[in-house]
């Protein structure tokens, strides 16, 4: 079996979805996050603060593009998708799934985006980042899950119903 990513946005269930998936497919659980944090020594949020957005997305492209992962759900950072090599390289190893959650339910879900490392440029609104990014998670994406007012087993189960056999 080929390698399982997820995208989407923060708050849409990528890691929890991801650990579930992977326990129930046999897979291996890889946080492309967890990654950066290890690679780089940082927290996400250190990095941006250093780096400023630019230089954050830089490292995630980066890291993501030399991930190697075998039989494994791979659960990427909601704005690994403005890394065109760390995209090519993830379609590449991977069915790329994408976690579709409308913007009401990404902003009741998210806390302190700082604080979750979600990347805002000065003074654009969660609502503008998510239409900026809606159309890159759809190009790259190989397979579109609504989680709308789904669980977490729900989402899974579909997944799994609609994976190549």
């Amino acid at each position: 079996m080929r390698n399982l990513v997820l995208i989407g946005m923060p708050g849409a269930g990528k890691s929890t979805v991801g650990v579930v998936l992977a326990k129930q497919q046999g897979l291996t659980f890889v946080d492309s996050d967890l990654v950066i944090q290890e690679q780089t020594g940082l927290l996400l949020h250190e990095i941006i603060e250093r780096e400023g957005d630019d230089g954050f997305r830089q490292v995630e492209n980066r890291i993501n593009a030399g991930l190697s992962a075998k039989r494994a759900v791979i659960a990427t950072g909601g704005s690994v998708i403005y890394g065109r090599e760390a995209m090519q390289h993830l379609k590449k190893i991977g069915t790329v799934i994408y976690l579709q959650l409308s913007c009401a339910s990404i902003a009741e879900r998210l806390g302190d985006l700082k604080e979750r490392g979600v990347t805002l440029r000065e003074g654009q609104t969660l609502q503008q980042l998510y239409d900026e990014r809606v159309p890159l998670y759809e190009r790259y994406a190989d397979l579109t899950v609504n989680c709308e007012g789904k669980s977490i087993r729900e989402v899974v189960a579909e997944i799994s119903a609609r994976l190549p056999k």
